[in-house]
């Protein structure tokens, strides 16, 4: 039987969830801020029958989750993938999610997108600043590009390219307050994630243990002893008043800039003081580009340099699409 066959009757089979009423989007995870180009292991000591049953796995075994994918190849594969889960979704918005590595292979999936005329219905740019007590303390400290730089090469790339208004982005990266909101919407995100600031409002306490099924907390434990410490009615209050308070608190400084909607946010209303007596505004630090300027060259050089590599990326990959 012919490979494209037998994926597509594999995802028909493995995707029905997908078209449940309680699934509104799909993400596909190239890489995470915690552990970028890194793989995840889900201990055997965690996989009960519920969690058995969600992931199609065996109870009490250890769960791979590899760095890459087995369903796509390259750039190209990963676009044609996001159209087929798009249609066995009943068109559902789909998306993928990283943490950048290389710029030009972050160039080269918008280089794909331009070629095929497919676009992901939202990205999340997740920052090198991600964290996950599950995740090796090299990667989470020191590999994956911070979300500032991250954003702001995306955002440009698909202005750049003509995309930007087929796509939303979506930031995550220590996104905990009213102000880390402002910043991230000035910059280009459509809207943002955040996993870190609600974990504290759940009680999370970062004992590092969240993938030994010890978490004293009771948060990320399968443990019936440990979990009667997470008494869900208080901490869904905690959860549901942090969300509040934290938009509460963005949107009064929407309305002390002087704006009245977020959508309104430019890189010119955010400020860097870079050394003594030097302060720049976003603007300035991170310039906006031209739609389109990368066909006609009018793009920044480093920016056209990236694109320009990106293509040459594109056309020589082949294999697996390596963690970005």
């Amino acid at each position: 039987m012919d490979v494209e066959i037998k994926m597509e009757l594999f995802l028909r089979k493995n995707f029905e969830n997908a078209t449940l009423p309680q699934v509104k989007m799909i993400e596909i995870k190239l890489s995470q801020g915690a552990k970028p180009g890194h793989g995840g292991l889900l201990p055997g000591a965690k996989v009960t029958q519920h969690i058995a049953e969600a992931r199609g796995v065996a109870i009490g075994e250890d769960s791979n989750s590899p760095s890459n994918h087995s369903a796509f190849d390259g750039p190209e594969g990963l676009m044609k993938f996001v159209a087929q889960l798009r249609e066995l979704s009943g068109g559902k918005p789909v998306g993928f999610k990283l943490c950048v590595g290389h710029p030009l292979e972050i160039a080269s999936i918008v280089v794909a997108m331009v070629k095929l005329d497919i676009t992901p219905d939202f990205i999340t740019i997740d920052g090198g600043e991600g964290g996950t007590g599950a995740a090796p303390p090299e990667y989470s400290n020191h590999v994956g590009t911070p979300l500032i730089e991250g954003l702001t090469l995306v955002h440009n790339l698909l202005i750049g390219s003509g995309m930007r208004h087929r796509i939303k982005i979506i930031s995550a990266g220590k996104v905990i307050s009213g102000f880390a909101l402002v910043k991230q919407l000035a910059l280009g995100a459509d809207l943002c994630n955040c996993a870190r600031g609600m974990m504290f409002a759940l009680g999370c306490i970062q004992a590092l243990k969240c993938n030994t099924n010890k978490c004293p907390t009771g948060i990320a434990t399968q443990d019936p002893t440990l979990m009667e410490g997470l008494d869900v009615p208080s901490k869904a209050d905690r959860v549901r008043k942090f969300q509040h308070k934290t938009l509460e608190s963005a949107f009064d400084l929407v309305g002390s800039i002087g704006l009245d909607n977020p959508i309104d946010l430019t890189r010119d209303h955010i400020y860097k003081r870079v050394e003594a007596n030097k302060v720049f505004s976003y603007s300035q630090l991170y310039p906006e580009v031209e739609p389109s300027c990368l066909f006609n060259s009018t793009a920044p050089p480093y920016l056209q340099k990236i694109w320009e590599s990106g293509n040459e990326f594109l056309e020589k990959k082949s294999g697996r699409l390596a963690p970005v």
